[in-house]
């Protein structure tokens, strides 16, 4: 099966190795390079004109096999079709008809919804996957959209490893590690401001925002959509934390509750790491009495100042719900904790000393 996101490394020399690496940490598996090229990582599967490529390109992009170029028997074979006009898009139908095609690489210039519209109505449903080239997140996000079905993958040109997570955690394709954080110390520190985050999508039950004091601590915060004898229920709303507290943004970077505002995009996140993307509708600031809740997990300590309230929830490792008004000491709630780095306007900095208290 071709992969969703295929990377296509803007890279060469030195950097390509490196690049390499990180691709496979992001959780691509797949990029678009000769094997020889990829031998430094030999976990990512490659797609080239090679035949030692897991995915092979054959034919002269016409539709047509050169003499020489019948089809491997072994790896997934596919062809790459510049479209133009209808015509090309004929001249493809043509050739998967034909059968023995895996995918197709369909590139697009100008105009780039209405062909992509045409030939996903034509092959959607066939054993043949559609792949599109892209070169900015913007399109990759408006290929996997178009028609409500999308192309079955994206060869993605890009030097930036930023912009790769960024598609990636709107894909929904990368997990964040959660755990299991002992809670050590909740404590009353008196009024401040708590930003409610009202999102334009409707939140399930055990969804939720990574909220902390720190960027590398992060609880778990449920969304309102459990309702009570005294509040109706608001599935569209995290009541988050203080205005200080982090929280992760789809392109990889951390932002300040302070910051969300209408159209602002945050991360959706489940008890088991799954992450989707939200747009926010707007952001409510608003003086509240606060707790400090503190945490360890994995050799980490972190924390959240939330709003003293019994709408504010944590999730349990088992999916129950826990209020912060009811938390105890001892008690173990969902967090996302890794060893600190230091960040500048939201970018993680490697190898910067950083301590927060």
């Amino acid at each position: 099966m071709v992969s969703d996101l295929i990377v296509w490394p803007d890279v060469r020399g030195a950097q390509l190795e490196e690049f390499l690496v990180r691709l496979e940490s992001e959780g691509i598996d797949t990029v678009y390079l000769d094997p020889v090229d990829a031998a430094c990582a030999p976990g990512l599967k490659t797609m080239s004109t090679s035949r030692s490529s897991d995915y092979v390109i054959i034919g002269d992009g016409t539709g047509e096999a050169a003499p020489d170029e019948a089809e491997p028997s072994g790896p997934k074979t596919g062809r790459r079709f510049k479209i133009l006009s209808n015509s090309d898009i004929d001249e493809m139908m043509a050739a998967t008809e034909k059968g023995g095609l895996d995918f197709v690489i369909v590139e697009v210039d100008d105009w780039k919804v209405i062909p992509l519209e045409n030939i996903i109505a034509k092959l959607h449903g066939v054993s043949t996957r559609i792949l599109a080239v892209a070169e900015t997140p913007a399109e990759v996000r408006k290929m996997f959209s178009i028609l409500d079905v999308g192309v079955d993958g994206v060869i993605f040109a890009t030097s930036s490893i930023s912009h790769v997570r960024e598609i990636m955690l709107r894909m929904g394709a990368k997990k964040f590690e959660m755990t299991p954080a002992t809670i050590t110390e909740i404590r009353e520190v008196g009024d401040g401001e708590r930003v409610c985050v009202d999102t334009s999508s409707m939140l399930k039950r055990g969804e939720g925002m990574l909220v902390g004091n720190r960027s590398n601590f992060m609880f778990l915060v449920h969304n309102e959509s459990v309702g009570s004898s005294f509040t109706s229920p608001r599935p569209f709303r995290v009541n988050a934390g203080a205005v200080h507290c982090y929280t992760p943004a789809p392109d990889g970077t951390t932002k300040y509750l302070s910051e969300m505002e209408s159209g602002s995009e945050v991360l959706i996140l489940t008890g088991d790491g799954g992450a989707r993307r939200a747009v926010v509708g707007r952001s409510k600031i608003e003086r509240r009495p606060m707790l400090l809740i503190s945490a360890t997990a994995n050799d980490e300590t972190g924390g959240i100042m939330a709003q003293d309230a019994e709408t504010i929830r944590f999730v349990r490792p088992d999916g129950e719900l826990v209020s912060v008004t009811h938390l105890k000491e001892g008690d173990t709630v969902l967090v996302h904790a890794r060893e600190a780095a230091g960040r500048h306007f939201g970018m993680e900095v490697a190898d910067e000393y950083i301590l927060e208290k």
